[in-house]
């Protein structure tokens, strides 16, 4: 099964030098619900599991994860697979390294330029050459076999490639499979229909940064692209009630109502049918 380990976008809630509502009360009184984007994935059987994300948050994480798979003494998980070089979702890297638990042989999977930006630059390097992780390369739309019962496919997604491409993920169980893209720039851009895509598999956690263009009127949105809420719930219209259950909104900016489960933002949500991620959710594969 997948598990929710973090919903929030890259940067957290509260976010650095916020001075909105949003995030005033949580400087004083932090919310523990509010980790960055990640999900764990468990297969009991086989006593494995995996993390999808290296965040900020990655030490609790690794701690929720280990909580609820296999009951052997290991911390780390048996693979931890990244989607591209921004911050939220490849940083937690460095609690492996010397200055933290200085872990032996961690696996990493990582598209090639995600690979190249992790091997050629300080001080991911480091981790590469004291062996605390091991990098194994994938390719796009090409299937990896985890465990007889496991298997996950990166493909490609447009997004604001600095450092690496992005990647969002099919993961595929016994019986469901689930779409896992926490960052896009616009449905539009992508040369896959994503309603299409949301058909093909029983869960799509999808990217949710902004509810609508309002929150961020203080930001050029043309810097920061990514499907607003209201955006895809629009291009989603035409789905069946139970085509709407199988989306499940993730990657929270620390302004988007959505991370009140009491707001009107996220009861529009569910009374339109999709579903919204929050801390410890369950999904069997």
């Amino acid at each position: 099964y997948l598990i929710v380990l973090g919903t929030v976008q890259d940067a957290g809630s509260p976010h650095a030098a916020c001075q909105k509502s949003c995030c005033a009360g949580l400087f004083k009184r932090p919310d523990p619900q509010r980790r960055v984007v990640s999900l764990g994935l468990i297969d009991a059987q086989q006593g494995k599991r995996y993390l999808f994300e290296a965040t900020p948050d990655m030490t609790s994480q690794m701690k929720a994860l280990k909580s609820f798979g296999s009951a052997h003494d290991r911390e780390t998980p048996d693979g931890i697979f990244l989607t591209h070089a921004h911050i939220g979702h490849y940083t937690g890297l460095m609690y492996l390294g010397k200055e933290a638990m200085n872990a032996k042989g961690v696996p990493v999977y990582a598209m090639p330029k995600m690979k190249s930006f992790l091997e050629k630059n300080g001080p991911w390097s480091q981790l590469v050459s004291n062996e605390n992780i091991i990098i194994e390369q994938m390719q796009d739309q090409t299937v990896m076999n985890l465990t007889s019962d496991l298997k996950v496919m990166p493909i490609l997604v447009p997004h604001r490639d600095e450092y690496s491409e992005t990647v969002g993920f099919v993961i595929s169980g016994p019986n469901k499979q689930a779409l896992f893209i926490p960052d896009i720039d616009k449905w539009e851009k992508w040369e896959f229909a994503i309603v299409d895509e949301i058909k093909k598999v029983d869960y799509a956690f999808i990217d949710a940064t902004f509810f609508d263009a309002e929150e961020i009127n203080n930001r050029n949105i043309a810097e920061i692209p990514h499907p607003f809420i209201l955006e895809s719930m629009e291009k989603f219209d035409g789905m069946s009630m139970d085509e709407r259950k199988k989306v499940i909104f993730i990657h929270f900016n620390h302004t988007n109502p959505v991370l009140n489960p009491e707001s009107s933002a996220s009861k529009l949500i569910l009374a339109k049918g999709f579903k919204i991620a929050r801390i410890n959710d369950k999904y069997k594969l």
